[in-house]
């Protein structure tokens, strides 16, 4: 293939926009300035090599606006049948469908504005992948219409370097969500250094990343979901929890298959998982006050899960503890009998 620029992959990548993702109706002659860089303690050669990006892709801007309203050049209408999702795939179903229909509607209704990415299949000349643009190329199949693609010729690495450089401006990716495209790209032998430099990481935050995909099978991860409202903390939790828990993934599992039937949220579907493996949380202390029948004080009856104590008010709240203690003997014994009639 000669050189031409679709060998840029920064000569897309200013298209490759969160907001145009999200809003198909609004105006394709507004192209999203750049992100800026996340705080955080990253490597020095990782913040380097993402200004370096983000400078080209500034410089490009002007150039990819020119090209997307002039409509000419290397943009090129595509069946999306031809079309495969990415190998690297960044997001979970979201908990509310009609999210996509409303944006299915707006391409149905007013076009698709802005092209989606695609490169070659690396198996299959006759085919492609998608580099950005899934919920474009998925609404141009459910409509039965063609999808305005870019092509581009990239290796797997640049392709999870795109996606990645590119999420960090999607403020709507859960961390969740961000910790799987990790194990993906992880699964694909890709090396540590550039996990950082495609999620704007340091190697603290992928150890975190870590513990929780390895313990948690994507199988599970998938079935519970986005869960927008868990963060990393409450996933670490899990892990640990299923780590320590003997037969831990069955229970898990039982319990997301009884709730795929129901109409949880994602963020109900963590809780579920985390409840049938982790024991309730002990009960608060709690304290009762005792009083006779005419409402004089005898003291307080206090309680934990593993202890009864009684604090005496006054000289009959004393005879009131003298008389619980004789009375002890009694207790138990009717406490046995009702016991015994239970389980028999």
């Amino acid at each position: 293939m000669s050189k031409n620029p679709r060998k840029s992959i920064v000569a897309s990548f200013g298209l490759l926009s969160a907001e145009l993702e999200s809003g198909e109706s609004k105006s394709d002659s507004t192209l999203p300035a750049p992100a800026p860089a996340q705080s955080g303690r990253v490597g020095a050669g990782v913040i380097g090599a993402a200004h370096r990006a983000i400078g080209d892709i500034r410089a490009e801007r002007d150039r990819l606006r020119a090209i997307v309203e002039s409509g000419e050049g290397w943009i090129q209408d595509l069946d999306p049948h031809v079309i495969e999702a990415s190998p690297y795939p960044d997001r979970l179903p979201d908990d509310d469908p009609h999210d996509f229909e409303r944006f299915k509607r707006s391409i149905e209704e007013e076009g698709q504005k802005v092209p989606i990415q695609v490169r070659r299949h690396p198996t299959s000349s006759d085919r492609y992948q998608v580099v950005y643009g899934h919920r474009r190329w998925r609404a141009a199949l459910e409509l039965g219409r063609t999808v305005r693609a870019i092509e581009v010729e990239i290796s797997d690495l640049d392709l999870v370097l795109a996606q990645g450089i590119e999420n960090a401006s999607r403020q709507d990716l859960t961390w969740i969500e961000r910790a799987l495209f990790a194990s993906r790209m992880d699964d694909a032998g890709i090396k540590a250094r550039h996990i950082y430099a495609a999620l704007s990481i340091e190697d603290a935050e992928l150890a975190r990343m870590r513990s929780v995909y390895r313990a948690i099978p994507a199988d599970i991860i998938e079935a519970i979901g986005r869960a927008p409202k868990v963060g990393r903390p409450r996933w670490l939790d899990l892990a640990k929890t299923i780590s320590a828990a003997p037969n831990a993934l069955k229970v898990v599992r039982a319990a997301l298959s009884n709730a795929s039937e129901a109409k949880e949220t994602s963020d109900q579907r963590f809780q579920m998982a985390l409840k049938a493996i982790k024991p309730a949380s002990e009960a608060r202390n709690t304290q009762i006050a005792i009083s006779d029948t005419s409402g004089t004080r005898l003291g307080v009856f206090m309680t934990s899960p593993r202890e009864v104590r009684i604090s005496a008010e006054g000289k009959l709240g004393t005879e009131f503890v003298r008389f619980v203690e004789e009375e002890l003997p009694d207790l138990v014994a009717r406490f046995t009998r009702l016991r015994n009639n239970r389980n028999p």
